[in-house]
């Protein structure tokens, strides 16, 4: 019997950078206009940094197209091989309230990232936010994304995304029963938080179970709701499905942070550190032991210089080179302070005055993190239901046939329906 590509090459879980950075910001979702972000210039210092993975998505507006133009310069030609860093993106997922798991419609949407991300191949592809679909349709589109995986290899490893962990549990159990064979990875959102760790108290044991590679956590920020100034507003209004006395419990507790003699106390920047921190070693068990952009110039890395086998994999999200630089050295302090650290951190040049600043910064997070859970009360744990009640996937809704012509009509009194399936570009794809 011959073996599947997954059976030929290595796991995910030796391969996959601990730290990727997500593409969903460079959207009109939480940017009033994606197209003014500095993206190119965002991906350019990512890689300069020492980041060697991106998340993005179809769904994620003009994300794929902007990903794929700041990876398709002379800069990234001739410093950063396609070889040297991972692309990760995602099917299914058409709109809000659309959503396509068919063979042809996923073999479709994996031509067009192809194209999009100017690449020969995916390094991993996810079936975007499986709960708004069917379980009978989550097993069609991951047939078929390992379908193309094994006939092509344009597709290197298969996986599902979505918000609900219980479901995600189910589906990936689902999957190995069926298939008898797991998923390679696992990602949730706004799940590994300082409001709400369902995703290492609930999914992660029985994640491993059903043989999961590696499970990355995203969006540490709750989609933007672990803010000072709130929920990110874009060019589509307020998004955020949190309720409104969660947000006030986020606001209080934000203030009483701000309130304590800490340096660096605002709520995102304790919420990013404190999420960091503790998935890099409570998911550590689905992590990945690949390079871990430490800032050593220009070496590939690996966690064994921290003593560990796997860290957990964490997604950031960043909306200019700013909050790049900072996150990253956030993040960096963070392998400064790990067993082993000290060496490391000569390396990159930072020195030991910055894994003493590192230890230092961890216990003031700890403390600052413990109030502001203390302050949540009620609403540590809680989650919003995805999908909303009423949810009805327009895509797989009858279409509703035109209206015929009369003889007395003209071109200018023709419906103008042309317009109606623009945004999401599928004009000339058959409803299924």
């Amino acid at each position: 019997m011959s073996q599947t590509m997954s059976q030929r090459q290595p796991p995910l879980s030796t391969r996959l950078p601990p730290l990727i950075c997500g593409t969903a910001t460079f959207n009109n979702q939480y940017n009033p206009d994606p197209y003014a972000l500095p993206t190119t210039a965002i991906v350019h210092e990512a890689l300069s940094l020492g980041v060697r993975a991106f998340d993005t998505s179809p769904y994620y507006g003009p994300a794929e197209h902007l990903l794929g133009s700041a990876l398709n310069t002379p800069f990234v030609h001739q410093n950063f091989p396609r070889r040297d860093y991972f692309l990760l993106t995602k099917v299914g997922r058409l709109s809000g309230d659309e959503f396509d798991y068919s063979a042809s419609w996923v073999r479709h949407s994996v031509q067009r990232s192809l194209e999009r991300l100017h690449t020969d191949y995916l390094d991993a592809v996810y079936c975007h936010d499986v709960e708004f679909v069917s379980p009978a349709e989550v097993l069609t589109a991951v047939t078929e994304l390992r379908k193309i995986r094994d006939e092509t290899g344009v597709v290197k490893y298969v996986g599902i995304s979505g918000y609900p962990v219980t479901i995600l549990c189910e589906l990936a159990e689902m999957v190995l029963e069926k298939t008898k064979e797991p998923l390679e990875l696992v990602m949730s959102y706004a799940n590994f938080t300082l409001q709400n760790t369902r995703l290492a108290s609930i999914a992660l044991p029985r994640l491993e179970d059903a043989g999961v590679g590696v499970v990355p956590n995203a969006s540490v920020l709750g989609m933007g709701l672990l803010r000072r100034k709130g929920v990110p507003i874009g060019a589509h209004g307020d998004f955020h499905p949190s309720p409104t006395k969660l947000r006030a419990a986020i606001q209080a507790a934000s203030a009483w942070s701000d309130a304590q003699d800490i340096n660096d106390n605002q709520l995102e920047k304790v919420a990013i550190r404190w999420a960091f921190e503790h998935w890099l070693h409570d998911g550590a068990s689905l992590g990945s032991s690949g390079d871990p952009a430490s800032g050593i110039p220009w070496q590939r890395e690996s966690i064994e210089k921290y003593g560990g086998t796997k860290f957990g994999v964490s997604v950031m999200g960043v909306s200019n080179v700013e909050e790049l630089r900072e996150t990253m050295r956030v993040w960096r302090g963070i392998l400064d302070g790990l067993e082993d650290g000290e060496e490391t951190a000569v390396d990159a040049g930072r020195g030991l005055d910055d894994r003493t600043w590192s230890l230092q910064r961890q216990r003031d997070v700890e403390v600052l993190a413990r109030g502001i859970r203390e302050k949540l009360g009620d609403w540590i744990d809680y989650t919003w239901s995805s999908p909303p009640p009423g949810f009805v996937n327009k895509r797989s809704a009858p279409a509703v046939p035109a209206p015929l012509l009369t003889p007395a009509a003209t071109p200018d009194q023709l419906p103008n329906r042309a317009v109606v399936r623009e945004s999401s570009g599928l004009q000339s794809m058959p409803q299924t």
